[in-house]
């Protein structure tokens, strides 16, 4: 599992972007790929957890996504997780 953790600014492109993002992001859902993502509560950023096998494929998962590397949007941390309860 992984955790991809995004910050934000106010950037009118970064929302502009959003909706495409979030439809994208709900396919990765229902397909078992994104288990859960969400903005933090200020939205000053948000986090995404990832269930895949390595990080080749998160970053896979990253870059087609234009999202990712739209004005406003910064790839704060991405880690590798091990939840013990789900």
């Amino acid at each position: 599992m992984w955790i991809v953790e995004l910050t934000f600014t106010s950037d009118p492109e970064r929302l502009a972007a959003r909706a495409a993002h979030r439809s994208r992001l709900a396919a990765l859902h229902r397909d078992g790929t994104v288990r859960m993502a969400g903005p933090f509560a200020d939205d000053s950023g948000a986090m995404i957890v990832i269930d895949a096998p390595d990080r080749q494929s998160v970053d896979a998962l990253i870059a087609a996504d234009p999202y990712f590397t739209t004005p406003g949007v910064t790839i704060a941390q991405i880690r590798n997780w091990h939840p013990f309860l789900q």
